[in-house]
């Protein structure tokens, strides 16, 4: 049994990761096009040991395509992806186009996948933030243990969940930092090399940033509608990989020898305790892995029933490409019934 599948967006960082994944996890497929902009037709992408030519997203007649993954950026999902859906695919979607419309569900499958049966209201099914996924992931087993009812996070995200050009423009201010040249900022609002920048995506009304505000409506919808989240999200000059700290409330007694039992039987996390030889995990030393890496375990003395703890994951991997194409795991495996 296999599928044909459509990578919309096939040349960008996450389009590129989908077709990695694809073929580490051998997923059952029959023919694979990769979609882009008419700027890139023409152009090769790798897909395990062939080479995909880029065809033209606007002519595309995506009759008879199962699957489509789709990360080309918000506007263009909004037009492409129901187009898709009429034709009979399921676009699985990494943009925000489509995360909050209540009939589109939001997919983390280590957390909910019984949210997928309703797919085929719009046969579209949404892929969280890359920020988000890796903290619910986290959260999830806590919330099973003790039911949490506030969490304050503050992520520091890799310039590679902002697109290549940002990750070109951390490698050439560095670059121009000891050269002595002067800096440019296109991609960021402010200089990134060896820098933070506490603002991702744009300020809303009440002055949180989009990404934040991603973070708050994002877990409600995926996790418990009930829990109370205060995001800081911030931008670090790190190619790939992004980092949270999270302080966590609960409605119960829980100690940190119960969270890291926790952590340690849920799936997707690898837990990494300080008496180990690595004692904790940076997002240099997961580029690559698939686990969200949980450390510095620790009660918080200054709450009732609280907990910190740091988490770390590949924003390119669990965050976008390895996220979207389990759901499709998920979705072959219990929803859809394949071609012979």
């Amino acid at each position: 049994m296999s599928y044909k599948i459509a990578i919309v967006g096939a040349t960008g960082n996450v389009g590129r990761e989908i077709l990695n994944v694809l073929h580490e996890r051998g997923f059952p497929v029959s023919d694979v096009v990769a979609l882009a902009s008419n700027r890139s037709v023409g152009s090769e992408v790798s897909f395990g040991d062939k080479d995909l030519t880029v065809e033209d997203l606007a002519v595309f007649d995506f009759t008879g395509t199962d699957i489509v993954f789709s990360s080309p950026g918000a506007k263009i999902s909004q037009e492409f992806a129901p187009k898709a859906a009429k034709a009979g695919a399921v676009v699985i979607d990494n943009t925000s186009a489509f995360r909050m419309d209540p009939d589109v569900p939001l997919i983390v499958p280590e957390v909910n996948p019984e949210a997928l049966a309703g797919f085929n209201k719009r046969n579209i099914i949404a892929n969280p933030n890359c920020s988000t996924i890796q903290m619910v992931v986290a959260l999830k087993p806590l919330h099973d243990l003790a039911i949490i009812k506030r969490v304050v996070v503050s992520t520091y995200q890799s310039v590679s969940g902002a697109g290549k050009e940002a990750m070109d423009e951390l490698f050439s201010q560095t670059k121009g930092i000891y050269m002595n040249q002067d800096m440019k900022s296109q991609a960021f609002e402010k200089q990134i090399a060896f820098n933070v920048i506490p603002q991702i995506d744009e300020f809303m009304d009440d002055h949180m940033t989009k990404e934040e505000w991603k973070m708050v409506a994002e877990t409600k919808k995926i996790l418990d509608g009930k829990i109370k989240i205060c995001a800081n999200c911030v931008r670090v000059p790190v190619f790939v990989g992004h980092a949270e700290m999270v302080n966590v409330e609960f409605e119960r007694d829980i100690s940190a020898k119960d969270a890291k039992k926790a952590f340690r039987d849920a799936p997707g996390v690898s837990i990494i305790d300080l008496e180990s030889d690595m004692e904790y995990v940076t997002p240099a030393e997961i580029a690559g892995e698939d686990d969200v890496f949980v450390s510095r375990v620790r009660e918080d003395p200054t709450v009732e029933n609280g907990i910190n703890f740091w988490c770390v994951a590949d924003n390119l991997r669990k965050g976008a490409a390895l996220n979207a194409v389990q759901i499709a795991e998920h979705l072959i495996k219990d929803h859809m019934k394949a071609a012979a």
